[in-house]
């Protein structure tokens, strides 16, 4: 037992040496690499209290768990986007961002962006987005989704092909501004997502923004 006891602690000890130096580099890094090498401490001290394998994988599995944990950055993460999105807009009337949890939703007008039944974006949505481009390139562990929304008028079938190809042109601009597309994916809603009754506030583009979570 004393033996166990011992090598816990010396589990959490070196679990806080590896968190304290992770904090101070890369924090986006931080959750899969504290997980990692969380797991190969806790692997050793497994091996050491029971030397057997069972032992082992239990200790690796205490391991990887605290490393998470030590590791886990995402609320900060997410927190410090979350903060410099809403900066990126701020002088923005036709822009709004949302938190829920660890995501972030970034819902733009669609006046803004798109004159009616037209999916080129204006001069004033291309610089909007170059805005937001800066903050997504300076946080690259987030998965990005662009939804497109209609209001009601209208065919539905032409709405949901209308609402792809508005989305289509948002991730064309954020790709030339830098931002990877593998992150990206496009999705036409047309009118089936609304959120008011006020036609104008249905037609929006709207970027969620979702932390990579590595275990």
């Amino acid at each position: 037992m004393k033996k166990v006891v011992i090598a816990v602690l010396c589990l959490l000890l070196s679990m806080g040496l590896v968190s304290c130096a992770f904090l101070q580099t890369n924090q986006e890094q931080g959750t899969a690499v504290g997980a990692g090498v969380g797991a190969g401490i806790g692997a050793i001290l497994g091996q050491a209290i029971g030397n057997d394998t069972e032992s082992t994988l239990i200790g690796a599995g205490i391991g990887a768990a605290l490393g998470g944990v030590a590791g886990n950055q995402i609320g900060r993460y997410m927190d410090m986007q979350e903060q410099e999105l809403r900066n990126a807009v701020a002088a923005s009337e036709a822009a709004s961002i949302r938190r829920e949890q660890d995501i972030l939703r970034a819902t733009f007008k669609g006046e803004a962006f798109f004159d009616v039944n037209l999916t080129t974006l204006k001069p004033g949505g291309y610089a909007e987005l170059e805005r937001v481009a800066q903050v997504l390139n300076k946080y690259p562990r987030t998965t990005i989704e662009i939804g497109g929304h209609t209001d009601i008028r209208g065919a539905a079938k032409y709405n949901q092909t209308l609402s792809l190809k508005r989305a289509e042109s948002v991730k064309n601009a954020l790709i030339q501004n830098g931002v990877a597309l593998e992150r990206m994916e496009t999705v036409g809603y047309g009118e089936s997502l609304p959120i008011s009754s006020n036609h104008a506030m249905n037609r929006r583009v709207e970027i969620i923004i979702v932390p990579i979570r590595q275990g």
